[in-house]
């Protein structure tokens, strides 16, 4: 989720319906937080090459729906939500969609219906906000990916963050089971995209 993420759909009109659905629950909502659209576009790409697709942090469903209309016919969506009036919005979006859950609860309970093809770590699973990050050997299959989102882009190494050492990007960034790099994804928006290594 990205601070203001939310009006920066203010004039697109180029998105797929789901997107313009869930863009228009979280702007009713107040909910400014959503995925940007350029973080939307990554995820909508990633999808298509994944069977089964995990996220944490639903909101009110803008990544989720991002994912879920790039995925490729038989895929399996799953994404947690911690407000449960944000996991009912999302669930009731989705609700035409069989091969999407929302579950209600904290970050851990994407366990559940581990290990994933792709995984989209927000919610507090990163490890931005000082938590234990995820674990990606009990998240992953051998070659999926996680992507982490919402991060202004690094100019040094190792990576800052203000005025700190970036502790969570550098654990993913060096982390000994994946390979990942940092993707600007705008002048003042990068992503993590980090795949687990086989063997």
């Amino acid at each position: 989720m990205s601070p203001q993420g939310t009006a920066a759909y203010d004039g697109l009109t180029d998105l797929p319906p789901l997107v313009k659905r869930a863009v228009a629950i979280a702007r009713r909502e107040g909910f400014v937080n959503s995925c940007r659209p350029e973080q939307g576009r990554l995820l909508f790409a990633l999808a298509a090459g994944a069977q089964l697709i995990g996220e944490t942090g639903t909101g009110c469903g803008v990544g989720l729906a991002w994912l879920a209309s790039g995925a490729r016919p038989g895929a399996r969506l799953v994404s947690v939500e911690l407000d449960a009036e944000r996991a009912r919005l999302a669930a009731e979006l989705f609700s035409a969609l069989p091969q999407v859950t929302v579950i209600h609860g904290d970050w851990p309970e994407i366990h559940r219906k581990a290990p994933f093809d792709l995984l989209v770590l927000d919610g507090g699973a990163h490890g931005k906000s000082g938590g234990m990050p995820a674990d990606p050997q009990a998240l992953l299959r051998p070659g999926g990916t996680i992507v982490i989102d919402d991060l202004t882009p690094a100019t040094d190494w190792p990576p800052r963050f203000g005025g700190q050492v970036d502790e969570a990007r550098l654990h993913w960034l060096t982390h000994a089971d994946l390979d990942a790099a940092e993707l600007r994804l705008a002048p003042d928006l990068a992503a993590l995209v980090a795949t687990r290594r086989f063997g």
